[in-house]
């Protein structure tokens, strides 16, 4: 599968993690190619750290995987769903999901 086509207009892209037996959207990360690379080798998200600048496996040190059931690029291919079954919570401060912050 070529890639490029998800990163003509940068070097990231962001992804939308979704559980996949609710549709609930879980959080927001951005990947790289390598990170997609991982993710589609591997199974499991690999997302790259805008602060940290560097790969990162989602659950690596947690323990709060989450397992890949499909990835699916928006019209103008520079978005990326990512359907999940997630273990654990998503949020790194411990909530399920990172949209939790109600505005409106």
């Amino acid at each position: 599968m070529d890639l490029k086509k998800y990163f003509k207009k940068g070097p990231l892209i962001p992804a939308i993690v979704q559980e996949d037996s609710t549709g609930e959207v879980l959080m927001l990360a951005y990947m790289n190619k390598e990170s997609l690379q991982k993710t589609l080798a591997t199974g499991y998200t690999w997302f790259y750290s805008r602060s940290r600048k560097q790969l990162w496996n989602k659950g690596e040190t947690s323990g709060h995987v989450q397992k890949v059931l499909s990835i699916t690029g928006d019209c103008d291919n520079d978005t990326l769903l990512i359907r999940v079954i997630q273990t654990g919570v998503a949020c790194h401060t411990g909530n399920k999901t990172c949209f939790f912050n109600e505005i409106w």
